[in-house]
């Protein structure tokens, strides 16, 4: 059966894209830590990231550092974090958000958002991905890949 990530990827569910290549997307998570808390997730589906080839859990790690990077730009005063975690949903996938210091770095200060505010922290990540270069692996649009 496949993950909620995999549906997400293929577009059954929604999601709220910011970046995607050939290996990989982002997009937000639903109950972020912070605004444009976004979730690096491989298209393929591995269970944990002790499982993933070398070679894409390097790609992952150079994406993530582009999404922490457009976070520190589009939410000044703040430093880019990355987690991996996996215990909610068995797909690899890198929690990568901003915060201005260490004590909102854990997942009890995740809450559910509503719709306007994850749209904007999405958008900003987008607008922030654009400025520093890398517009190419933007979706043109927020809410699907393709």
């Amino acid at each position: 059966m496949p993950s909620v990530f995999s549906l997400i990827v293929a577009g059954q569910i929604p999601g709220r894209f910011a970046y995607a290549d050939d290996r990989c997307v982002v997009f937000s998570t639903i109950e972020p830590i912070s605004p444009g808390h976004m979730l690096v997730v491989p298209r393929q589906e591995i269970a944990a990231f002790v499982d993933a080839p070398d070679d894409l859990l390097g790609h992952l790690m150079v994406v993530a550092k582009r999404i922490g990077s457009a976070q520190q730009a589009g939410f000044p005063g703040t430093r880019a974090v990355l987690m991996v975690a996996g215990f909610d949903v068995p797909h690899l996938h890198l929690h990568v958000f901003s915060l201005a210091d260490q004590a909102g770095m854990s997942f009890a200060h995740a809450k559910p958002a509503d719709p306007v505010s994850l749209d904007a922290g999405c958008r900003t990540v987008r607008q922030s991905l654009v400025d520093l270069g890398f517009g190419d692996f933007v979706p043109p649009d927020l809410s699907r890949l393709q």
